[in-house]
């Protein structure tokens, strides 16, 4: 059965290419928009022109789901002169072409927190602004192959109850009737959260904007930063001072950087080391599916793809182990996509048509394969600059920008205005990064890499990373190492963690 789904799916996107079917995109597309499965791209701005002002308490700079978010959260928190600066429309970037998928549980009780304020968000956001912010309640379904996953599930649906978020252990049979059109054969269980559901990028945050201009907050679009002014303290810490644009300067003690894959552009700009990676991260859309419509969104980590409903078709995605890396990305990439590397995606394929037999023999409608920026930890880089006052950051959320956008803009305008957030953020801190590591662009790009590879695989107890280590050793290490001591990575350093009776227990550089 397996070989035969696969040679379906091979026959298939070997039509599809030569009906056409399956459309590609390069770098310099002359349809913004082309491919994404939404209505609405912001292609042409939302925002009627404002006058770029002198001086500012807080300056945003980027326009996409995070710098909104921080927007409107600022003003909730009564910063009326703040303003944000969108080098070109809102959304254009990354945000404008994400899947916009909003799951609501996680492996970490912070972000279970800020995934639920972000969907209590998207609920009251209409009737705040009149705007629909494009939210579709659809249900999320979680698939585990193997027992170890299936207890992770359950792990994950005893941390959800603590907050709230119902969630239901299912077996094969009661999935089956919750997705008829799902493959179970190999299926040991899942995890079925009905509350969890999608996003419009462009709605969501056109709605947030319209709330924060009407607290008095100014966005201003087609407006590029050209460089940040700085002045040192009686204490002799350096502070931001200023704001430079193309369209003029604003006085500012208060910056944001929420600009995402472009956000070391901006962090070069005050010799501020912004640990992130590039990727081409892509998914599929499928022409229309008899029987998926209202059926949930589904995520496969032991295939490591996921299926996010499309109206009537699917949208599909996943991690491969091998992403091609943006090097240098262009500062004028806006609303454009990249050609989709079939080698590279195609790994995706197979599972997907083994969870679900139906694409095999269905078309490819379109391909969308954009920039997403990947940190080491996989998780976002947020909190104060500690090397420039006034200075934050508010990037590099790992493709999930959606999904997290409302409860880290929330914490973030807290961070600012309060000088701390409400909640534990130190997993999100940039402080958590040793700044020599923060600066070595091989430590960053093997360890994004290694996280990226890694994003849905099951966590362990006591799990270490196995990229870029040796880096730092003491001077008795090898000694520790003949003892059988098995090593811990923290901050580049090499430290003990335990002593194996089994032998040497070596790390490889």
């Amino acid at each position: 059965m397996t070989q035969y789904v696969h040679d379906l799916a091979v026959v298939n996107v070997g039509l599809s290419r030569q009906l056409g079917i399956i459309k590609t995109y390069s770098s310099a597309a002359k349809k913004a928009g082309e491919g994404v499965p939404y209505q609405t791209v912001l292609k042409d701005g939302s925002i009627s022109e404002q006058i770029l002002p002198t001086e500012a308490d807080v300056v945003v700079l980027g326009g996409g789901s995070i710098g909104c978010n921080t927007l409107y959260h600022l003003t909730k928190l009564g910063v009326k002169n703040a303003v944000l600066l969108e080098r070109n429309h809102l959304t254009s970037g990354t945000t404008w072409h994400t899947a916009g998928l909003v799951w609501r549980l996680r492996p970490s009780d912070v972000d279970v927190r800020l995934l639920a304020y972000t969907h209590q968000l998207l609920q009251n956001l209409e009737e705040e602004t009149g705007v629909d912010p494009g939210y579709i309640v659809n249900g999320g379904l979680f698939v585990a192959s193997s027992k170890e996953r299936l207890d992770e599930y359950k792990r994950l649906q005893t941390l959800g109850k603590a907050f709230g978020i119902e969630s239901f252990v299912l077996g094969p049979n009661e999935t089956k009737k919750l997705y008829p059109l799902m493959n179970v054969d190999d299926v040991y269980g899942t995890l079925y959260s009905p509350r969890d559901g999608v996003v419009d990028p462009a709605g969501f945050c056109t709605a947030l904007t319209r709330a924060a201009t009407r607290a008095g907050a100014k966005v201003i679009e087609n407006c590029a930063v050209t460089g940040i002014d700085t002045d040192t303290t009686l204490f002799g810490s350096r502070q931001v001072s200023a704001v430079h644009t193309d369209k003029g300067t604003i006085k500012t003690r208060c910056v944001v950087n929420c600009t995402g894959a472009w956000a070391p552009y901006i962090g070069a700009m005050v010799d501020v080391a912004v640990p992130l990676v590039v990727t081409k991260h892509a998914y599929v859309v499928t022409e229309k599916i008899e029987g998926i419509s209202g059926m949930p969104n589904v995520r496969d980590h032991d295939s490591s793809i996921y299926f996010k409903l499309q109206g009537d078709a699917l949208s599909v995605g996943g991690y491969e182990n091998d992403p091609i890396f943006i090097d240098q990305i262009s500062k004028e990439e806006a609303f454009s996509l990249y050609e989709l590397d079939w080698d590279v995606f195609g790994v995706h394929i197979d599972s997907a048509v083994n969870r679900c037999p139906t694409l095999a023999k269905t078309g490819i409608r379109s391909t969308v394969c954009g920039p997403e920026s990947f940190t080491p930890d996989h998780k976002p880089l947020m909190g104060e600059e500690p090397t420039l006052r006034g200075f934050y950051h508010g990037c590099g959320f790992n493709s999930a920008g959606m999904m997290f956008g409302g409860g880290c803009g929330w914490q973030l305008a807290k961070w600012i205005v309060q000088g701390r957030p409400d909640f534990d953020m130190f997993g999100y801190d940039i402080r958590r990064f040793a700044p020599d590591l923060a600066r070595n662009a091989d430590w960053v790009r093997q360890r994004s890499h290694e996280a990226y590879a890694k994003n849905y695989s099951i966590v362990y107890p006591h799990d270490e990373p196995l990229a870029s280590r040796k880096m730092k050793r003491s001077p008795i290490a090898p000694l520790l190492e003949k003892a059988g001591c098995v090593f811990q990575e923290r901050h580049g350093w090499e430290r003990p963690g335990w002593f194996s009776s089994s032998g040497i227990a070596a790390v490889q550089p």
